[in-house]
């Protein structure tokens, strides 16, 4: 496969090159009509939008950037800050060398680096799926054959649902945000700020629509993403179509989780062995995994995505040794704070990978000492036989990230029934399954629509933090159940302070970074 090249320009992007093969080296520049021209080349620009979301450039590792930012990272390095670090699902170590304070405190401003990277991590991958889909018209491929336009078009509908996951990401941490489609590329016009109910409907129709040519879960070529994918991404958006300002949709929720189920996944007893080396064992008919962002230490090596979290959550003078999760060398970055561990029986839950000798659970003398908080065992570059997959200091790691899993499906189902007290013999039946397979004890209908501490479902708040922290959704969690800001919930260095303190309800909507707002009159920032 080869991957396409391009430049930022504001929020739209300008088709430039084809270059290299999927092993990231580059050979090669073509202009968007040589490529396009040849049918076969339709894969390779395919290749370079899911490639988006993992790497940060054409050379291996991210050299050659695809843009210029202010830390070079590439998407999921950028999502997971900006999903986890203000949490209390994570405590970072480079706190000042990795210009990570702010989000960590939740006293972030409209220039941020992490969130200006974010924002246009998110307009890069969707201007790259714009351009694809430029050139993906039944028009643009009438010469080619009617094999060939068949499997161009199943290409579409992967693109689409791509520049959807984009865009919800863009959605969700930023609201009111510019739209732009592949009618604007080569246009001068700036692209108008949409509000964020506009976007959900846009994503919404657009999930629906490029699900029908999506391959089913079975005939669905690993690495590709099938069209359970997009129903779990609009589940999500169900879920959270009221912070999104577009109403009550948790029935609707349901209704995406529910196929999502009979597509025929199932749910792993081994839960460890969906963040390691051969977790791409675990996708697919059968599994839980039901789209993963491929990781590669051959052919898509990254500094981030998964090896930012497997390296990063060993170190290199506390804790376990490096080589317990298959890394080379350590870079002592993470640990989780104390609230996570707090909520799991330890003794019975597979899902509680933590490492304690020697650690305090709580990071009662800040989040920069390593002493404190105990270290997540969660990622790691092991294979099933408990072998180091790749060299991480030269090759990063061999480790998927599982976007999306059977087992959200079960917690978003289960939520959206108790929200709506509906069908909650059915919702317990699916969490006590997925507790079963983690070794877990049994729950009752009465611990669904309960509440606790103050907060209506707090159940689904904590199971959800038990079985997928660091996945990237922590954030978005907090925010549905009113969490994230204001004081009803605290946790340790919420705001800055050991015991926590109430945070202003701006920060549950990133800024667009002050850059963009100067280049485009057409966006503002209403709080900051």
């Amino acid at each position: 496969m080869k991957k396409i090249l391009y430049f930022l320009s504001a929020a739209l992007l300008a088709f430039a090159g084809c270059n290299g093969d999927l092993d990231q080296y580059p050979a090669i520049e073509e202009t968007a009509v040589s490529v396009y021209s040849d049918p076969d080349n339709y894969i390779m620009a395919l290749a370079k939008c899911y490639a988006s979301f993992v790497t940060a450039g054409q050379e291996k590792g991210g050299g050659d950037a695809d843009l210029s930012s202010n830390n070079g990272y590439d998407y999921m390095r950028c999502y997971f800050n900006v999903q986890e670090a203000g949490t209390e699902e994570l405590g970072s170590t480079w706190i000042e060398g990795d210009n990570i304070g702010d989000l960590t405190f939740l006293t972030w401003d409209a220039t941020d680096p992490w969130v200006a990277d974010m924002y246009y991590r998110c307009y890069y991958s969707i201007s790259l799926c714009n351009e694809f889909l430029k050139h993906c018209t039944d028009n643009a491929i009438a010469g080619f054959t009617e094999a060939q336009q068949n499997t161009i078009k199943g290409y579409r509908d992967e693109a689409r649902f791509l520049r959807a996951l984009a865009y919800f990401h863009a959605l969700d941490l930023f609201h009111d945000i510019p739209y732009a489609d592949e009618n604007t590329i080569g246009s001068s016009v700036l692209p108008e700020r949409w509000e964020s109910s506009a976007i959900f409907g846009f994503i919404e129709t657009e999930l629906k629509d490029c699900s029908l040519g999506m391959p089913e879960a079975a005939d669905c070529e690993y690495g590709h993403a099938p069209r359970a994918a997009a129903w779990m991404l609009l589940a999500r958006l169900y879920l959270n179509a009221e912070v999104y300002e577009a109403g009550d949709h948790y029935s609707d929720c349901m209704t995406y989780t529910g196929m999502v189920m009979d597509e025929g996944y199932a749910l792993e007893s081994e839960y460890y062995k969906m963040f390691n080396a051969d977790n791409d064992q675990r996708v697919g008919p059968g599994h839980e995994i039901i789209f993963p962002l491929v990781v590669n230490s051959v052919n898509v090596v990254t500094w981030g995505a998964t090896t930012y979290l497997v390296c990063g959550e060993v170190d290199t003078d506390n804790g376990p040794a490096a080589s317990v999760v298959g890394c080379t060398s350590a870079w002592s970055m993470f640990r989780i704070r104390g609230e996570i561990p707090a909520l799991f029986d330890l003794d019975n839950d597979d899902r509680a990978m933590f490492y304690t000798d020697g650690q305090s659970q709580y990071m009662d003398n800040g989040v920069t000492d390593r002493t404190g908080g105990y270290f997540v065992m969660k990622w790691s570059n092991l294979t099933d036989d408990d072998v180091a997959a790749s060299n991480t200091s030269s090759d990063g790691v061999d480790t998927d990230f599982p976007l999306f899993r059977l087992a959200d499906a079960y917690l978003m189902y289960a939520e959206a029934a108790a929200r709506t007290n509906t069908n909650l013999t059915t919702a317990l039946g699916y969490i006590n399954d997925l507790r079963a397979h983690r070794n877990a004890a049994t729950v009752s209908e009465s611990d669904l629509t309960a509440t606790a501490d103050g907060i209506p479902f707090k159940f689904f708040l904590d199971e959800r933090a038990r079985e997928l922290y660091w996945e990237c959704v922590r954030r978005t969690d907090l925010i549905r159940f009113g969490c994230f800001t204001g004081g009803d919930y605290l946790w340790q260095w919420k705001g800055g302070v050991k015991d926590g303190i109430t945070v202003a309800s701006k920060y549950n909507i990133y800024p667009i970074p002050s850059s963009e707002i100067s280049a485009n009159p057409n966006l503002s920032n209403e709080e900051y």
